[in-house]
C-alpha cells in the first residue's frame, strides 16, 4: 500500500491555486502547460495548494467544491476531506475543499469522478508509455475527512 502521509504543513485552510476552473476540459499543470485535455468536462474546480509536494512529485492536488472560479485565482478555503488516489503506482491524494460540509451527495459525485478519472488516467498512461501502473481512486483518508453532513 502506498504512503498516503500528507505535508504537516497542510493547514485547516490553505491558500489554493485554481489550475483548471470547473467544466474546463483542459488540465492544467501549476506552471500553466496543458497536462492533458479530457474528453468530458471536469465538474469541480481543480488546482493545488502552492509549496506543498505530494507522492507524485507533483504539487499537493486540490479540487475545490462550489462556483465556477477563474483560472490563476489563489483562495483560502478550508479542508474537508481528503481523498486517498493512486496515479501510476504512485501516492497521489486529492485535498477537498469547501466552504460548506460535504454532504452524502458530495462524497458520491467526488467517487464517482475520480473513478471515471482514474479510467482516463490509465489510457493517458498506456499513450504515454507507462503501461501496468496502478491508478485508481482507494478510498477517503478518514483522519482527515470530515463526517458527511
Amino acid at each position: 500500500m502506498s504512503d498516503f502521509s500528507l505535508p504537516p504543513e497542510l493547514t485547516r485552510e490553505p491558500e489554493v491555486l485554481i489550475e483548471s476552473p470547473r467544466f474546463s476540459v483542459v488540465k492544467r499543470r501549476a506552471d500553466g502547460g496543458v497536462d492533458f485535455i479530457s474528453p468530458l468536462p471536469c465538474p469541480y474546480n481543480y488546482g493545488c495548494i502552492p509549496g506543498l509536494g505530494s507522492g507524485d512529485g507533483d504539487p499537493l492536488d486540490v479540487v475545490v467544491l462550489g462556483p465556477r472560479l477563474r483560472r490563476g485565482e489563489r483562495l483560502r478555503v478550508p479542508v474537508v476531506g481528503v481523498i486517498a488516489f493512486l496515479d501510476a503506482g504512485c501516492a497521489d491524494p486529492k485535498v477537498i475543499c469547501s466552504t460548506k460540509p460535504l454532504r452524502p451527495v458530495d462524497r458520491a459525485g467526488l467517487e464517482t469522478f475520480f473513478r471515471v478519472y482514474a479510467l482516463f488516467k490509465r489510457v493517458l498512461h498506456f499513450v504515454r508509455g507507462k503501461r501496468g501502473a496502478d491508478t485508481r481512486f482507494v478510498g477517503w483518508l478518514p483522519d482527515v475527512t470530515r463526517p458527511s453532513a
